[in-house]
This record gives C-alpha cells, sequence and structure tokens, in this order.
C-alpha cells in the first residue's frame, strides 16, 4: 500500500544557510542581553534612588508642648503641628509651585481632594490661609469640564509610595502632580466633590475672601451638576457605586447615607453664599434642593424605631460618619440628633478612643479582600479614627452635652500626647493599628485636623456657655 509522503516539517530557521542562522540567533541573544541588562541598570537605578531618599523621621514634638499644662492643650500643640507638617510647596505640570497640605508623610504623602476638605476645617483654625487658598486652587485647575474633581493629585504611583514606606523613606516629591480622577477600586467618589464645595465656602466665610467664591462660582456650580447626574431616581438622592467612598474598603453601594448628607450641606452652603453675593435665582433654587433633599434623606435613611439614620436600605448599621455630620450640621432635629447620640453611647462607640467607625460590622463578603489578606478587615468597622471622634465632640457640644464633649476630648488627647502623633487609625485595643502588612499613618492631617477645629469648637460652646450662665455685674 503506497503511503502519501508527509511535507517537510523542517522549520524556516533549519532551512535557512548556516550562516544566516547564526546571525540570527546571535541578534536574539543580543536582544535578550540588552533588554535585560537595561532592566538591570534601571532597577538599580531605581533602587540607588530609594535608598538615597532621607529616612522616614518619627514627628518630633512641637517647641510649645511643654509649655502647656493642660492634657488637651498639648494634644493640640502636637495636632497642629501634625497638620502644619502637611503643608509643602510642589510643583504644577505648568512649571508653577503652589502650597499644598498633603494627606500625610509615610503612605499619602499627595493631597487628596476628601482629606483636605476635612483637614481645611483645622486649617482655617490655624489662620492658615494661603496654605487653604493654594490647595482648593490646585482642585479647582484640575477640574473637568463635566464638573468633576480630581480624587487626589500626586506624582507618584501605588507601588511606589509601597516601597518607600516599606523602606522607611520619605516619598519623592520631585516631579509635578498631576490629577487622578479614578480611585484605586476604578471607581469615581462623589464625596470629595461635595467636600471641595463645602471646603471654598467655608474658606471665604472664615477668611472673609468673599471675592474666591465669586471667582470660582461656575467651578461650584459644574460640580454640583456633576454631583446631580449620580441622583438617578425622583428622590434626588445620590448613588455610588462599591469602594467608592472614604470607607473604601466596603462595598456600600446605591443610596448611602455618607455621600448624601455631604451633598445636602453643599447645596444649603451654596444657597446661604449665593444670597450674600445677591445671586437671587441661585439662592433659590440650591435651597429648594437642600430641602428636597432633606427630606429624601428622612424619608430614606431614617428609622424612628432604632433612633438613627441607617447607612442604607441594605445595611441597617449605624455608621457614625453619616449620622454625627447630620447632627453637627442641624440636618437632623434635636430629638433625632439625641436619639443618634444616645444609641452611640448605648452602643459605646466611643471606647477605647473615639470613636468607632460602625456599631456593627459589614459581613465579610462586602469587605475588601486586600484588607483581609492585610489582617485589617476591621478598618472601616470597629477600628477608631479620630476625625470621627471630632465631628462626635462637635455634636456633643451642638447639643449642649459639654460634660461627654469635654470626656471624649480628653479621651482623645491622652492618645495623641501618648503617640506624640495624629495616627490615622487606631485598633480595638486603643493602640494606633499596626501589622506585619500595614501601619497606621501617622502623621494624618486630616485626622489632625479636624482634631484642632473640634477643640476650638468645644472652646467657643464652653465659652458661650459660661458668659450666659454667669449673671451680669449688679443684677439679682
Amino acid at each position: 500500500m503506497n503511503e502519501t509522503p508527509l511535507p517537510d516539517q523542517t522549520s524556516e530557521l533549519d532551512s535557512l544557510p548556516s550562516s544566516q542562522r547564526d546571525w540570527r540567533t546571535v541578534a536574539f541573544w543580543s536582544s535578550v542581553s540588552a533588554l535585560g541588562g537595561t532592566i538591570t541598570w534601571y532597577t538599580a537605578r531605581y533602587w540607588s534612588r530609594l535608598l538615597r531618599q532621607p529616612a522616614l523621621r518619627s514627628p518630633e514634638l512641637p517647641a510649645a508642648f511643654e509649655a502647656h499644662r493642660a492634657l488637651e492643650a498639648k494634644a493640640h500643640a502636637i495636632a497642629s503641628d501634625n497638620l502644619r507638617a502637611g503643608i509643602e510647596s510642589r510643583h504644577l505640570p505648568d512649571g508653577r509651585q503652589m502650597q499644598v497640605l498633603c494627606a500625610g508623610l509615610r503612605n499619602f504623602r499627595e493631597p487628596w481632594a476628601r482629606d483636605l476638605g476635612f483637614a481645611s476645617f483645622g486649617l482655617m483654625e490655624l489662620e492658615e490661609l494661603q496654605a487653604t487658598k493654594e490647595s482648593l486652587q490646585v482642585f479647582l485647575l484640575n477640574q473637568l469640564p463635566s464638573g468633576q474633581f480630581p480624587v487626589k493629585v500626586h506624582s507618584t504611583n501605588v507601588i511606589d509610595r509601597y516601597l518607600h514606606s516599606l523602606f522607611s523613606r520619605e516619598q519623592p516629591t520631585r516631579n509635578p502632580i498631576r490629577p487622578k480622577y479614578i480611585t484605586a477600586h476604578n471607581t469615581i467618589s462623589l464625596d470629595g466633590n461635595s467636600l471641595l464645595i463645602i471646603a471654598v465656602l467655608n474658606y471665604s466665610i472664615r477668611s472673609g475672601d468673599m471675592s474666591f467664591t465669586l471667582e470660582h462660582w461656575s467651578h461650584l456650580k459644574r460640580a454640583i451638576r456633576w454631583l446631580e447626574q449620580h441622583a438617578l431616581e425622583e428622590d434626588g438622592l445620590l448613588h455610588q457605586s462599591s469602594f467608592a467612598d472614604w470607607a473604601d474598603s466596603i462595598a456600600r453601594q446605591g443610596k448611602v447615607l455618607y455621600p448624601n448628607v455631604l451633598y445636602w450641606k453643599a447645596l444649603h452652603d451654596l444657597a446661604s453664599m449665593a444670597e450674600h453675593h445677591g445671586k437671587t435665582r441661585d439662592a433659590r433654587l440650591f435651597a429648594a434642593k437642600a430641602d428636597y433633599l432633606k427630606h429624601s434623606i428622612n424619608d430614606h435613611f431614617w428609622r424612628a424605631d432604632l433612633g438613627y439614620f441607617v447607612t442604607s436600605r441594605f445595611f441597617d448599621n449605624l455608621s457614625s460618619c453619616g449620622n454625627l455630620l447630620a447632627v453637627a450640621w442641624e440636618l437632623a432635629t434635636a430629638a433625632q440628633a439625641n436619639a443618634i447620640l444616645d444609641a452611640m453611647e448605648h452602643f459605646d462607640m466611643a471606647s477605647p478612643v473615639p470613636t468607632q467607625v460602625v456599631h456593627r460590622a459589614y459581613p465579610k463578603r462586602f469587605i475588601a479582600l486586600e484588607n483581609r489578606l492585610a489582617g485589617i478587615p476591621h478598618y472601616h468597622t470597629s477600628a477608631a479614627w479620630i476625625w470621627l471622634g471630632a465631628w462626635h465632640i462637635i455634636a456633643l457640644a451642638r447639643v449642649g452635652r459639654l460634660a461627654r464633649a469635654e470626656e471624649y476630648l480628653y479621651r482623645i488627647a491622652s492618645v495623641i500626647v501618648r503617640d506624640g502623633a495624629v495616627h490615622e487609625v487606631y485598633d480595638t485595643d486603643g493602640n494606633y493599628l499596626s501589622t506585619r502588612f500595614y501601619t497606621s499613618e501617622a502623621p494624618l492631617t486630616w485626622s489632625a485636623g479636624m482634631f484642632v477645629h473640634a477643640y476650638h469648637v468645644y472652646e467657643r460652646r464652653l465659652k458661650t456657655a459660661l458668659d450666659t450662665s454667669i449673671p451680669a455685674e449688679g443684677s439679682n
């Protein structure tokens, strides 16, 4: 039986003359060698630069520390110094230099919209006007035509930041800072837009620089229009993606309390500022939107049977952030405010450090995998954050519970003085969070700024209470 001969299986390379085969082999391995050499050179150059960076130093106690006798005043001095330590002069892509407030020094040496929004309350207490104004301007300059502000502006990538932190080196700041609009979870954050609006308006009011809001009025209106695009239903409530707000290790999505309270505050303050500037149409529009949203927040989130605003219809736990902001900013009625504070006390949410994130943890499946692998699944649940404790103090002071506000101020001051710095987050044992894979940022300017603000709010409330309780001279 005749068999059909198989086609020649000889490779193209084998069919070439030996001289050409040798040339191609030499060229291939030369390319591999050159590529390997280039990678080795860049790797060696990177590590050389990294290890030449100055070593991270522990925060030093401010010079004014010993001059204070009260523990709270000592903590205020440390927090003020920590906050100011985050102010740096950074290059923009166009060559300009502006003062910015970085979120931290170890892990987050870059300006974040959210962190700046909260920390600016403390900056204004310290009259750091230039740093506040220029930090806000950096975000205003990088606003997209759609109205979205950057999540942050940065000059390093996540691997770069992690390696510098791992080897206890200062992050480099030589490159210009550029905007980033998407989070590490590939989502957009709504809270930064609202917080920057609030911060701009607060800066103008506290500094007296009313021309700043007039100059950027169109930016603020665009920011609101961008937020409105995420109000997907008739109730006007914002919808967010999972891992999108400050508690970005939690997959809470849809209508969530915290971003909606911020949105309400932005609308409320814009209405007041529009009225001040004689912008009658804008004033009426924003006031109407704020009133409508307030009604929707109460209708959707308030649970009279529980005595607090739930995180969402899906999660009925008490989240500190949205509830405390609602009390401090007077979105909540007096009855609601007292019910919320009573519930938080019942759940012991200010122990051991004021204040825990939620009174009951989210189910495990809603916590980011990286947090579980790093051994910090409670990062946004039972862990405590001083910025939340600060709003807790402000909320207590607002309803006249000054004794409890003083107690929480003292307890926060105790850990700040103990550690010599304002840490990012505290474990359930009262010490700052530290594991094999993650160490709490110190200082965190967001929390430092909020402690400074809470300290001054408490002092002002106390002075008012004392002044009104002391009979005028000559009276019976």
